[in-house]
């Protein structure tokens, strides 16, 4: 059987129209706008969990790095007292000074007082009803998906003009913060009200040098946006959610696990130089 030859593209003929100049350039524009749109949400997204560990770490395992803290305090000051010498004091003022520091208006009230007044915890705790504990915020699937959705329709960057950016700045701005808060009913509102909103106006192809300058601005931000990630990827939080991708809880009861243990021997090692 005679094989079938692939049809050849259609090259221009001399009726079609010429290539507007411009039109090369506008392909780019869109394509680097739209990879832009995908970065920004993986940054952002990724930018969530950080936020989101970081809360369930400080939560989980703040109260153990503040026992073995005051116990290395203890066992300086045992160790101290015991032979009264001038290092040995020196080194126990200083893990005394580690386990006291100068708190903030947040740490100095336990976080019932911020800088903005009594927080909603503390009117509670004065008005003799249920204390709120801390949320763990995780977004569903669902409510990432509605976010990755809105912020590829409604981002500032797909903008023709500056009062339609000024609108899309301030809609992404809520739709960043109902994410961040995991409300997936409220992505779903925002959702509904982009698509009962004005539709952005077309406007005519850019001249070559905005084209240029787009693109020129386009790399730039993606180049930020690199080192935001970069900045999120090498901290502490970033590179332990890096470790545990699949199960960052499990992680979680690792660290616990490995910290019982050391607050253990702390313990056992003071409760020595106490004898």
């Amino acid at each position: 059987m005679t094989p079938r030859r692939r049809p050849r593209p259609r090259r221009r003929g001399p009726a079609d129209p010429p290539p507007r100049p411009e039109e090369r350039l506008e392909k780019a524009v869109r394509a680097a706008e739209q990879a832009l749109i995908e970065f920004e949400i993986a940054v952002e997204t990724f930018r969530v969990e950080v936020e989101n560990f970081s809360r369930l770490h400080h939560q989980k395992l703040g109260p153990m790095y503040t026992r073995l803290d005051e116990l290395d305090a203890q066992i300086a000051e045992a160790k101290a007292a015991r032979t009264g010498d001038a290092e040995d004091l020196r080194l126990a003022r200083e893990a005394r000074a580690r386990v006291m520091p100068m708190p903030g208006v947040e740490e100095l009230f336990h976080g019932w007082i911020d800088s903005e007044g009594l927080s909603p915890e503390g009117a509670s705790m004065l008005n003799d009803q249920p204390v709120r504990p801390p949320q763990r915020v995780r977004p569903s699937a669902d409510a990432r998906r509605l976010y990755r959705d809105l912020v590829r329709k409604a981002h500032p960057d797909l903008a023709q003009g500056e009062a339609e950016r000024t609108r899309r700045d301030a809609f992404i701005a809520r739709v960043n913060h109902a994410y961040t808060l995991g409300d997936e009913e409220a992505l779903r509102a925002l959702t509904a009200e982009w698509e009962a909103g004005p539709a952005s106006e077309e406007q005519p192809p850019s001249r070559s040098e905005e084209l240029y300058a787009r693109l020129e601005w386009l790399a730039e931000r993606k180049e930020m946006l690199t080192l935001v990630a970069k900045r999120l990827e090498d901290g502490a939080i970033g590179s332990m959610l890096r470790v545990a991708q699949d199960d960052p809880d499990g992680l979680l009861d690792q660290i616990a696990e490995q910290l019982l243990a050391e607050v253990a021997g702390r313990e056992r090692e003071l409760a020595a130089l106490l004898e």
